[in-house]
């Protein structure tokens, strides 16, 4: 019989349900149960809590998640893996540690060190290193800086008969890997089998995103409620089913995993993790039916030489005002509010010999603002948000004060203050670089006895295959008939940084050639907003008849330091899908 693993995952963000973890304990029958809390936003936010204190700096949910379960994943013998150590993984450790203790359940819990590199932030000023995307030399007082470990570090936690493995920052799909690594004996060599692996994790990583939330299908699930996590049944092979456990809400289908792989990915030819470089441009998904997919076909390549760092650091600060404004043409009014704002407080900052705005973003709910065409009628109820960002705190203090006169001094119909006065917060930006691999020591510690890891490299570097863009149409078809994108493909989109991905997966094969037509790059150019014709690329998926488009630096530097209403770019598909597809009559009358 063959030796097959199930893994749950309980959490696919630092604030995630309670109800995730108890229920792929007790219902999924899984052998490991992966938590995934970390994103760069959170990274940031955990560094400036351990400044705090030595107690923070670590995903507490974790320890709520977790911690009450410990018995019955002690009686079935369940393995937990876990980035939730942030930038304090002894806390975090000893968090855990404590609740054990007092239930006198005896847990062997390893960590994973090395991912924190702030204590070399003098040694990386003198590398003359540069950002991924901008080029831009490396800041200085940085808050965070943390390289994306990968597997091997899991797996050898587990040789060492770890129960519950505690990381820092590694690639999300590397919760999986790990674990499929130490089962099934996979060498750091086996890249297709690493890859396949890494493909698990990455399909169950955003926890119900596989299993229903954020699908485009949204109204055929009635019972959010209680939507299922996923589970992943993977054999040795690396060829995997993917389910939830049985009776919950939610679904699993070709469409909620086909969405979900192709999140938050660029070239689906060239994923690059740090143990391989992925091919996910063949893989296979099948519906077998019952909340039941089997995926296979990913492809491996020898990893690069270096890993990715994320580090953020502080560049001044934003505030963000919402006003309610309703009435007759409340649209109008709202953008009169918020310009009129902007300019008093501008006259005040001349008096006071103080620089202008940063940057300043005057979006208008309710009047369609998300996408490119403002809908100037609009409602009779929206909300101005205005989201302002300057060096001082002192200017931004002018702000919040002057917001509350628009209700008796500026246009009628403001109703409320949501939230009250605007606060003000640190605007928090990302830098991203490479860093060679030789740099970073990957530790495991069990009480202070520290074995450090050694990380397979081939020496090679960009050794895989470029990737052909697809070849989209011009946009000009003279079919009589059109179709809304949404009756004819699925689409889902993320952000990585300040780009965004758009995964459009077709619903039929027929229905691909008449989408690619369609979907022209003026098109798409003239539906979003805040994109460029050289801003995008697009690659196909012919196994899954997929598009995944690629928007660079469109997100206003994304995470924390952006202003947009949309900073991390998750209603783009959606917008997407409202624009139109022409199709012959055969094709529309099918749909219609």
């Amino acid at each position: 019989m063959n030796k097959k693993i199930r893994i749950g995952c309980a959490s696919g963000f630092w604030g995630d349900t309670d109800i995730a973890a108890p229920q792929i304990i007790e219902k999924g029958n899984v052998d490991y149960l992966v938590c995934d809390y970390l994103s760069e936003v959170t990274m940031s936010i955990l560094s400036r809590a351990k400044l705090k204190s030595s107690e923070y700096g670590y995903a507490k949910d974790f320890i709520n998640h977790v911690g009450p379960l410990l018995k019955t994943i002690k009686q079935n013998k369940i393995k937990v893996i876990s980035n939730a150590g942030g930038v304090n993984l002894d806390a975090c450790k000893k968090a855990l540690s404590n609740k054990a203790k007092k239930e006198n359940i005896n847990l062997k819990i390893i960590t994973v060190e090395g991912d924190d590199l702030s204590g070399i932030q003098k040694d990386l000023q003198k590398m003359s290193i540069k950002e991924i995307d901008s080029g831009k030399p490396l800041p200085e007082n940085l808050l965070s800086i943390n390289a994306y470990l990968g597997a091997p570090g899991i797996k050898r936690a587990l040789d060492q008969g770890a129960d519950i493995v505690i990381t820092g920052r590694c690639v999300d799909s590397a919760l999986a890997l790990g674990p499929l690594m130490y089962e099934f004996n996979w060498k750091e060599n086996e890249y297709d089998l690493l890859a396949s692996g890494s493909l698990a994790g990455h399909i169950i990583e955003c926890g119900a995103q596989s299993t229903g939330g954020n699908f485009t299908d949204w109204e055929i699930i009635d019972n959010f409620e209680d939507i299922g996590f996923p589970i992943v049944e993977v054999e040795e092979n690396g060829e995997f089913i993917v389910t939830k456990p049985e009776g919950t809400g939610g679904i699993v289908n070709f469409g909620t995993i086909a969405e979900q792989l192709l999140y938050e990915i660029g070239d689906p030819g060239a994923y690059i993790l740090p143990d391989v470089i992925c091919d996910f441009t063949n893989v296979n998904i099948n519906n077998l039916g019952n909340d039941v997919v089997h995926v296979s076909g990913a492809k491996g390549y020898p990893a690069t030489t270096s890993y990715k760092v994320s580090a953020t650091y502080h560049d001044g600060f934003k505030s963000i005002a919402t006003l309610v404004v309703g009435g007759q043409k409340a649209v109008k009014k709202a953008y009169s509010i918020g310009n009129s704002i902007l300019k008093r407080t501008d006259i005040i900052f001349k008096k006071n010999n103080i620089i202008d705005y940063k940057k300043v973003n005057l979006s208008v709910i309710g009047s369609d603002d998300i996408e490119d065409v403002k809908n100037t009628n609009g409602s009779n109820e929206v909300v101005m948000r205005l989201a302002v960002a300057h060096e001082k705190k002192e200017a931004l203090n002018i702000f919040s004060r002057e917001i509350a006169q628009a209700a008796t001094g500026m246009a009628p119909g403001v109703i409320n203050y949501l939230g009250g006065r605007p606060s003000i917060a640190p605007l928090i930006k990302l830098y991203s670089f490479l860093i060679d691999k030789k740099h970073i020591r990957c530790v495991i510690n069990l009480d202070q006895n520290k074995e450090e890891v050694l990380i397979h490299s081939t020496g090679q570097n960009d050794n895989y295959p470029i990737s052909k863009s697809a070849t989209l149409g011009l946009g000009s078809s003279s079919f009589n008939c059109e179709l809304p994108l949404i009756k004819l493909a699925y689409a889902r989109s993320g952000d990585k940084g300040n780009h965004v991905n758009i995964g459009v997966i077709a619903r039929k094969s027929s229905y691909l050639p008449f989408i690619k037509d369609s979907l022209s790059i003026n098109r798409i150019v003239s539906h979003l907003k805040n994109i460029s014709k050289e801003s995008i690329s697009c690659w196909e998926l012919p196994k899954i008849n997929g598009l995944n488009f690629l928007l660079k630096n469109c997100l206003d530097g994304g995470g924390m330091s952006s202003l947009f209403l949309d900073p991390q770019g998750k209603a783009y598909a959606q917008n997407l899908l409202d624009i139109k597809i022409s199709v012959p009559d055969s094709i529309y009358n099918e749909v219609i």
